[in-house]
């Protein structure tokens, strides 16, 4: 097994850089169920981002590419039903990505619940607002 950056798969998914591009098909073709490319949280995470912010993608097509991710033979997703479950729901709107998982992770470790500054991800079950006082 190998490691992916962000980086790599951003250049395989908008080949925006020609060299850079080929470098990561060449490499990701390597790869299989034998010999496959490890795609970590915090990958995911960035790649969301990027994808969002730098190249314009809509939260369906986002979604839609973390769903491929996901389900290809070459790729081990860390958390892989989390992203999926954060995909899918972040084509409906409403919280973000990121928000998504990290309630996911707080629900692995078994949190009462996750306090929040976001009145956007405290419309999600078990995340509650902190109520600020006036100074």
């Amino acid at each position: 097994m190998i490691a992916l950056d962000t980086n790599v798969l951003v250049r395989y998914l908008v080949q925006d850089d020609d060299k850079q591009a080929q470098a990561a098909r060449d490499l990701i073709e390597t790869l299989g169920p034998e010999r496959s490319g490890f795609v970590s949280r915090e990958v995911i995470l960035e790649l969301v981002w990027v994808l969002g912010g730098s190249y314009g993608l809509s939260r369906d097509q986002i979604a839609t590419t973390l769903e491929n991710l996901v389900g290809s033979e070459e790729l081990l997703v860390e958390a892989a039903e989390d992203v999926v479950r954060a995909a899918i729901a972040m084509r409906h709107g409403g919280a973000e990505f990121s928000d998504r998982m990290i309630l996911a992770a707080a629900n692995r470790s078994g949190a009462d619940a996750v306090y929040t500054f976001n009145q956007d991800f405290a419309q999600l079950p078990k995340v509650a607002v902190i109520q600020t006082r006036p100074v």
